[in-house]
């Protein structure tokens, strides 16, 4: 298939075929559009937070606040692929999504994605409160318009610049309960943050043909593998030195203390082992456990809270 072939029937506009108006193919399509894997981690963590900020859980502020924001998010990822579209064509990792595979047109994904974002936004102020909404609509604005149309395309540290939009779910999750941010919730904000680099740049390593062919300017193709594996390996010391300090601020005990140590060595040895031995086999193993590793870290703080 050329690339033309690719890209044309997913940014054509509807041009009047008549299709049923709902189907089961149409509807994954427009699943996957808001990127349901990544949703259920950021919906996941916000929950975290919320259960991490003090006082009692009011019960509608926390339903209607993993609500709001999954919805918001759901529209941040349809909007990245709508603004992506293209490059997404050009990337075996990407193609097969449903703008650059034609199952969806432009119209249908921008519909879509204002309609998930406004309805989102709207919950978040009218029954969570005024703080979430805004720090909610700053991290759409932060990931779909500064990250993928400024940062991307430009420079190789996108993701560190950029990683704050991914970074505020768990800070949205306690604004959420509370009304107010706070020290810890910030330290749960700079957790993810410190987490993102090592996270992202394993996956640019062993997809970085890929990316040098989309012309996105990832560390590995502008600074070379070896390079990016020093970072990699740095980041996540930072990452391990920063996963401890819930548990020196009294926000977490020893249950969570041991769990991120222990978490943290197998990071810190895939990291190692990508320093010393690449293979693209590795980098991958390593972009799989960076993702379970996050889900695992705060489950701990969740069970250490409850503990």
């Amino acid at each position: 298939m050329t690339q033309d072939k690719a890209v044309s029937p997913g940014l054509r506009a509807d041009r009047g075929e008549a299709r049923p108006l709902m189907d089961t193919q149409r509807l994954r399509a427009f699943v996957s559009l808001t990127k349901p894997g990544v949703v259920r981690l950021i919906v996941f963590t916000v929950v975290i937070g919320m259960s991490l900020a003090p006082g009692p859980i009011r019960l509608a502020p926390a339903v209607f606040g993993v609500i709001g924001v999954g919805l918001v998010a759901a529209a941040a990822a349809a909007t990245n692929c709508l603004l992506e579209a293209k490059r997404d064509a050009v990337m075996a990792r990407t193609r097969w999504r449903p703008l650059a595979s034609g199952r969806l047109t432009i119209i249908e994904a921008a519909a879509f994605a204002a309609s998930l974002g406004v309805g989102g936004l709207a919950i978040l102020y009218a029954l969570v409160n005024p703080l979430t909404m805004w720090l909610t609509l700053g991290t759409f604005v932060g990931y779909a318009v500064v990250y993928t149309l400024l940062l991307k395309p430009r420079t190789p540290y996108n993701i560190v610049l950029g990683g704050a939009a991914g970074a505020m779910p768990p800070l949205l999750g306690w604004t959420a309960v509370t009304g107010q941010a706070s020290a810890n919730a910030l330290l749960l904000f700079l957790i993810i943050f410190v987490w993102t680099p090592p996270h992202f740049w394993s996956l640019a390593l062993y997809r970085r043909d890929e990316y040098a062919k989309a012309g996105v300017p990832m560390l590995p193709v502008t600074h070379g593998v070896r390079h990016t594996r020093r970072q990699v390996l740095l980041y996540t010391l930072g990452l391990v030195a920063v996963s401890v300090l819930p548990f020196f601020t009294g926000m977490s005990g020893v249950v969570y203390l041991v769990s991120a140590l222990a978490l943290g060595a197998v990071f810190i040895a895939y990291a190692l082992a990508l320093w010393r031995r690449y293979s693209d086999a590795l980098a991958r193993a390593m972009f799989r456990y960076s993702i379970a590793y996050l889900a695992l870290l705060f489950a701990a703080l969740l069970v250490d809270h409850y503990l």
